[in-house]
């Protein structure tokens, strides 16, 4: 009766040990968010519209890629051929708050993940954790990179497209929340595909997946990765080649962080 009452408390421990690593993450979240709201003259300038500027630098790289390759000003943005407004009385609002909170997620991921690792971290033994230091760093590093690359290829892709796409003699005019939706969409959803070798780290560490079977289901894989990049970005093939390569990239680097895993756990 007592070891399970010690069990009881050991595991209403660990809850509220998870409580307050929540608690301490969405108080960062809300650290971000503020920050964010409060500059949000260079955050919605700067950085939300820049997509739409004939000066933002994809589209820059991609005209003077165009002069590059000999074929003139073909790839080159001579025009936004949509306009954002506010459809309702809060839109604009409703807007920077959404913009905020995803902005405060984002910059808390590192200390989001630490507390995460925090809280798993007891559980490893010594040599697991020797084998994955400096994860929070790993993991920091490629969500960032995936945040930057949506928001500097998925995003104007899938503006640009969306946007020009017509359908008779009909102007777009964009609701400020369906573009927002669409910026915060297509860089926050990539900073979590990039998780991935994270992901498969840990589910070879547990023993649900091992390099075999993924090697086994490579193809399919390929074939789940085709049809994430239709979800995430534009319906045309440019678009989603763009967005596949590197995500395969990352699958095939999951292959051998897996394989490594494997290793290590036969040696001990």
């Amino acid at each position: 009766m007592a070891e399970a009452q010690e069990k009881d408390m050991s595991f209403l421990d660990h809850l509220e040990e998870l409580r307050f690593r929540i608690m301490r993450s969405a108080i960062a979240i809300l650290v971000g968010a503020t920050a964010i709201f409060i500059f949000d003259e260079f955050v919605f300038d700067v950085v939300i519209f820049g997509p739409m500027k004939l000066d933002f630098f994809t589209y820059v790289q991609w005209c003077n890629l165009s002069h590059w390759l000999g074929i003139g000003n073909q790839m080159c943005l001579t025009e936004v051929s949509y306009e954002v407004i506010s459809t309702s009385m809060a839109g604009q609002f409703t807007a920077h708050i959404m913009v905020s909170i995803v902005g405060g997620m984002i910059f808390a991921f590192p200390y989001i993940f630490y507390e995460l690792w925090s809280f798993v971290k007891p559980g490893l033994k010594q040599k697991e954790i020797i084998a994955v230091r400096g994860i929070i760093f790993s993991a920091s590093v490629l969500f960032f990179t995936g945040v930057l690359f949506g928001y500097y290829l998925i995003t104007p892709l899938s503006l640009q497209f969306l946007g020009s796409y017509q359908v008779g003699d009909v102007k777009s005019m964009v609701a400020i929340n369906s573009y927002m939706k669409t910026v915060v969409s297509c860089t926050f959803s990539a900073g979590l595909v990039f998780q991935l070798p994270v992901l498969v780290y840990f589910l070879t560490k547990i023993g649900i997946i091992g390099p075999a079977l993924l090697r086994k289901y490579r193809k399919h894989a390929f074939i789940g990765v085709l049809v994430l990049a239709a979800i995430i970005t534009p319906p045309d093939l440019t678009s989603q080649i763009i967005v596949t390569i590197p995500i395969m990239i990352l699958y095939e680097l999951s292959i051998f962080i897996s394989a490594r895993v494997e290793r290590r756990k036969a040696k001990q």
